[in-house]
């Protein structure tokens, strides 16, 4: 069945059908996105927690603000 033969059976449908339609399509265009994060997986992320360059960077901008009145 083409998409052109399905577009009539679809308008036919009811409200709750076309929308469970949607939700299925939706759910099997997400299964194609990547990155994929798998359940159970363990993924390392960054933290600015005990990172002394980003803190020293920080307050050198703070330093260069010309103070606000």
């Amino acid at each position: 069945m083409t998409v052109t033969e399905l577009f009539p059976t679809l308008r036919n449908l009811p409200r709750a059908d076309k929308l469970k339609v949607m939700q299925f399509l939706v759910t099997e265009l997400a299964k194609d996105e990547e990155p994929a994060l798998q359940p159970g997986a363990t993924y390392e992320i960054w933290s600015p927690f005990d990172s002394h360059a980003a803190a020293h960077k920080l307050a050198q901008l703070l330093e260069s603000e010309p103070p606000q009145a």
